[in-house]
């Protein structure tokens, strides 16, 4: 005999996790691992977005941003170009030819100083962890390595466990507050008295 599908009020099939996967990314239990990964996370962030703010080839002229694209479009006789898709070279070619380096590096600093704050007090972690992972996206089509692959990988964690992430931060204020994209949670109705 089968197992009989869950489903749910509406008729949709629905499949619970396993046990693990509830602890880790719907229980508190180990909130204290995403603050670790948050902090960890969040002041890589930080520092990076510091350095480029004080620097004046980021925030007055934009070129330092310009050189990394100039050197990440440059298709080489021998070997690899920086950029394996041909779609991403031509939107770097574009920023470059449209001289958006002068505003486009004060935004890859401003958002790399907000991603960092928003995870170091676990404000809207899930979201920071987005735009976070986002510019690490970005800077690995572009080529780049370096420690773009584990922080891609530590704002996924994050991205997954959005709901607790933030317990030992902000969003233990915030979430309550603003409930989620879908709609607060409902509390259990009792049962009926029998009649």
């Amino acid at each position: 005999m089968l197992p009989k599908t869950p489903v749910n009020e509406r008729g949709e099939v629905q499949f619970p996790d396993p046990p693990f996967v509830q602890a880790l990314f719907s229980s508190t239990k180990f909130a204290w691992l995403f603050l670790i990964i948050r902090l960890f996370l969040g002041y890589s962030w930080l520092t990076s977005g510091w350095g480029k703010f004080n620097n004046p080839a980021w925030m007055e002229n934009g070129t330092a941003l310009l050189g990394f694209w100039k050197n990440a479009v440059v298709i080489p006789e021998t070997g690899r170009p920086p950029i394996t898709y041909d779609w991403y070279r031509s939107f770097i070619q574009f920023l470059i030819d449209t001289e958006s380096h002068t505003w486009f590096a004060k935004l890859v600093v401003y958002g790399e100083i907000l991603v960092g704050i928003g995870l170091i007090v676990g404000g809207l972690v899930g979201f920071s962890a987005f735009f976070g992972a986002l510019m690490n996206f970005n800077f690995m089509l572009a080529g780049t390595a370096s420690t773009n692959p584990v922080m891609f990988t530590l704002a996924i964690i994050l991205m997954l466990g959005w709901k607790v992430a933030g317990y030992y931060g902000l969003d233990y204020y915030l979430l309550p507050l603003l409930g989620t994209p879908w709609g607060r949670n409902k509390p259990a109705r009792p049962a009926s008295a029998a009649a």
